[in-house]
């Protein structure tokens, strides 16, 4: 009893760290959360939490929230949900909640708007180190298929300008279909 309660209470600690020091959205999360997850903690492979970044990409609501209730439930199902997700959304919550508060001082201050622009040069490095890592995991897994809608999705989405909830459905069902596809092939073959 004593193990599991020190999981739950891993769960929470780690994902109110994460959620208390990061700022910026839910894509600058994903690589902390990898790191911890993956690297540190070693609860789950690379593969395996690019898998739970796209069905909680692909999910409604916040992708740190998503990521944070598929870690809770594959490490200790249910209980383990309650405790990642009270650990991601407590800081935030307390966060919002002080500075909602002074939030008329906030608004027209000069240096405070100065520190948001460095902040967004900041969140933009993050979101361009998520971006190469995840597409950097899908080349050396050298699937073609997978680079092809890799690319396919980021031209559609970026030069066509279709919603990226489609482009990703989209990518999710093409993905699917090619799999059972392509195990059909195999099967007959073998």
């Amino acid at each position: 009893m004593k193990e599991k309660w020190n999981l739950y209470l891993k769960l929470f600690t780690s994902t109110f760290i994460l959620s208390s020091i990061t700022f910026g959205g839910g894509y600058v999360i994903v690589p902390l959360m990898k790191k911890k997850f993956v690297m540190d903690l070693k609860w789950i492979s690379e593969e395996e939490m690019i898998n739970l970044i796209a069905i909680a990409q692909s999910s409604p609501g916040a992708i740190a929230v998503n990521v944070s209730i598929l870690m809770g439930y594959h490490m200790a199902g249910l209980i383990g949900v309650l405790f990642s997700l009270l650990g991601t959304v407590l800081p935030p919550f307390i966060i919002l909640s002080a500075l909602s508060s002074f939030y008329s001082a906030f608004c027209d201050n000069p240096y405070i708007n100065a520190l948001l622009k460095g902040l967004q040069a900041g969140i933009a490095a993050v979101l361009t180190d998520v971006i190469l890592s995840m597409g950097s995991s899908i080349v050396k897994e050298k699937e073609v298929i997978s680079i092809l809608l890799m690319i396919a999705a980021f031209l559609i989405t970026y030069f066509i300008k279709i919603n990226v909830v489609i482009t990703i459905l989209a990518c999710g069902m093409t993905g699917a279909l090619l799999n059972i596809t392509l195990r059909k092939i195999k099967g007959k073959e073998e």
